[in-house]
This record gives structure tokens, C-alpha cells and sequence, in this order.
């Protein structure tokens, strides 16, 4: 496969949030297909149809030669090595790696749904995507920066290095 940027969420609100998003972006940069890490700010939002502490949210790009469904694949063994559980829709938890771009593929799938479907509409995402790339254009929701209006609501906070 042809190399794709592919961008990642990342979200932790249980145990120490800011070291474990640290090791998930080793662990990203380390993956088989992956190259040229880069992470934006963590960021510090409270929950959206969630409970629990705030999260700590950052945004990772990375070339990959993987395809779509393979690098999900990945994701999900990376958060379950930090103790990811999905007792019930949207709990708390230590890690959270949410495949939101893959080049400019479309897909729909049980698995995977691409561009991810609230990419646009969550400031957790949306703002930390924006500093990695602030003119980034998405499949079917065209330049990223235009949606910020819909997330003005949202309280994010970049927090310092």
C-alpha cells in the first residue's frame, strides 16, 4: 500500500492521563508501517456524553503504509496494553486511540467508519487536529477550520509542554 497520512485521537481520563498519552505516542511511533510521529499539545476538555475526571486529549499524524483496517487493528492492541475496558458506550477510560483520517479514504464498516463520523463536531479532536495541520481538508466535510463554530460550546484548554 501506497503511504498515507493518517491521523489519530488520543483521550485518557482514568489513572496518570498525561503519562499514558505519552506512552501511546511511543508506541505509535514504534509501529511496524508507521513513520514520521508527529503530536500536537495535550489538551484538557471535560467529558462529551461521558462521565467521570476530564480527559487529557491529543492528536497524532503519522505516515503508515498499513491500510485503514490494520491500523485500527493496531490502535486497539495498543489500549488494551494500557488497560482499555468498554464496559458501556462512552466510559471512563485510561486510554482511547480513535483512527480519525487514513489519506483521503471513505469507508463505512462495523469496524471502522472513515472520516470519523464526530471528527467535526468534538473540540478534543478538532482543535488539537487543527494545530498539527491547520489547513486540513477532510473527505465530505471539506476544509476542517470552517466546522470550529459548531464546537464553540465546547471548552478545550492546550495545556503547557
Amino acid at each position: 500500500m501506497a503511504p498515507a497520512t493518517a491521523y489519530v485521537g488520543l483521550g485518557a481520563n482514568l489513572g496518570d492521563a498525561r503519562a499514558t498519552l505519552a506512552a501511546a505516542l511511543r508506541a505509535l511511533a514504534a509501529l511496524r508501517g508507521c513513520s514520521g510521529l508527529r503530536a500536537s499539545s495535550v489538551w484538557r476538555t471535560a467529558p462529551v456524553d461521558s462521565s467521570g475526571p476530564d480527559y487529557l486529549n491529543a492528536v497524532a499524524a503519522l505516515q503508515t503504509t498499513l491500510a485503514p483496517l490494520e491500523l485500527l487493528a493496531a490502535l486497539q492492541a495498543i489500549e488494551l496494553r494500557h488497560g482499555r475496558e468498554r464496559p458501556y458506550v462512552n466510559a471512563p477510560r485510561t486510554l482511547d486511540l480513535d483512527l480519525l483520517l487514513h489519506g483521503d479514504a471513505v469507508m463505512a464498516t462495523r469496524q471502522l467508519t472513515l472520516p470519523h463520523p464526530r471528527l467535526h463536531l468534538r473540540a478534543f479532536v478538532l482543535q488539537p487536529l487543527l494545530e498539527l495541520a491547520p489547513s486540513l481538508q477532510a473527505p465530505g466535510l471539506g476544509p476542517l477550520v470552517a466546522h470550529l463554530g459548531a464546537t464553540a460550546g465546547q471548552q478545550a484548554q492546550r495545556l503547557p509542554g
